[in-house]
């Protein structure tokens, strides 16, 4: 149990008296809500009435002991132990309050167990968005603080020290600038009787992390002849082969297996993920990623594919354990209006 007792004088009392923390207004009408006094103002007798609307009939006389911190001070040391690489937070609290913010665009990762046991330290306070999030320069990406207004330096010392010790909580890995060869299986396709539908989508969404699609093959539903594409496009020195087609249980639907058979380890067919149950993942000797997408990919703004292509542009080597996670918040709800990446979907850990 934290407790921290202060001295209260009365407001009417406190004229001359500096305000030792903010103070917050919400007004419901007005829809304002922020600091209306900040830490260090020094109390005027035309400022009491605005304090009594506030509900502040009392204040606190801050006696800090050697022992003690205020809270300002308290979230400079958490911040800058939870605030890891390409991030940074205005050194300035408000509300005793500090906001860890990304200095790049990238992926969000959070050292998940390490908040986990931050926060169970008494007094402190931590709150982040979900890791794998992609951000952007300038997002916020946690806020931190000590609870009470003056707060015991030992809790403060310890989460500090248990986020320093994860190497921070909060980070930004920057995505790499992969050259991407996209092999388009299926008969239909090849031979031209319909047209093909994935390469504006894959695009779509390689090009927003930085990445681009600079070779694209056609192929029909031969292994042989998929076998000869993928290699082509690891001569030709792809960063990434993602591979659309010939994903599904038809006995036509060989993808998965030509695959394998150009080389590359399959860590995982199949996904605990809807939609994108048929996606396949795997990896060459040299740490070259294939990705294998669904048709869902085609028809829904939202799949397993825009869960794990951000990952693995960061280097992310994706394991048939991390595909398994994935299972809990893989439902996504096919909303009439998507609005990923606010909504549930790929939120479970």
């Amino acid at each position: 149990m934290c407790e921290t007792n202060q001295e209260t004088i009365p407001i009417k009392d406190a004229i001359g008296t500096i305000l030792g923390h903010d103070i917050t207004e919400v007004n419901t009408s007005t829809g304002f809500k922020g600091c209306r006094f900040r830490r260090g103002h020094v109390i005027r007798e035309e400022d009491v009435p605005r304090f009594l609307e506030l509900g502040k009939e009392n204040i606190y006389v801050l006696r800090i002991e050697d022992d003690q911190m205020h809270e300002d001070d308290a979230a400079h040391v958490l911040a800058g132990a939870i605030a890891g690489a390409n991030t940074h937070f205005v050194p300035e609290p408000r509300e005793g309050k500090l906001t860890i913010n990304a200095s790049i665009a990238g992926l969000l990762k959070v050292n998940v167990e390490a908040l986990e046991c931050f926060n169970s330290v008494c007094a402190v306070m931590c709150a982040t968005r979900h890791t794998n999030t992609v951000v952007q320069a300038g997002d916020a990406l946690a806020g931190t603080r000590a609870i009470p207004l003056v707060v015991d330096r030992e809790p403060v010392q310890e989460a500090a020290a248990i986020a320093r010790e994860a190497g921070a909580i909060v980070s930004v890995t920057p995505f790499r600038q992969a050259s991407v060869a996209l092999v388009i299986t299926g008969n239909e396709v090849y031979t031209g009787r319909i047209e093909d539908a994935f390469e504006p989508v894959i695009r779509e969404k390689v090009s927003t992390m930085g990445s681009s699609v600079d070779l694209v093959i056609k192929s029909p539903d031969n292994e042989q002849a998929i076998v000869a594409a993928v290699r082509r496009a690891r001569r030709e020195g792809s960063d990434m082969i993602i591979m659309t087609g010939g994903m599904s249980v038809d006995p036509d639907d060989i993808t998965p297996l030509a695959a394998r058979a150009a080389g590359a380890r399959i860590e995982a067919y199949g996904s605990a993920v809807l939609p994108g149950a048929m996606f396949m993942v795997g990896y060459f000797d040299d740490g070259v990623p294939v990705l294998g997408v669904p048709a869902c990919g085609i028809h829904h703004p939202r799949t397993i594919f825009d869960l794990i292509l951000p990952r693995v542009l960061t280097g992310e080597t994706i394991t048939n354990k991390d595909i398994a996670r994935l299972g809990h918040g893989g439902m996504c709800l096919d909303c009439p209006e998507c609005r990923y990446p606010v909504c549930p979907f790929g939120k479970g850990n």
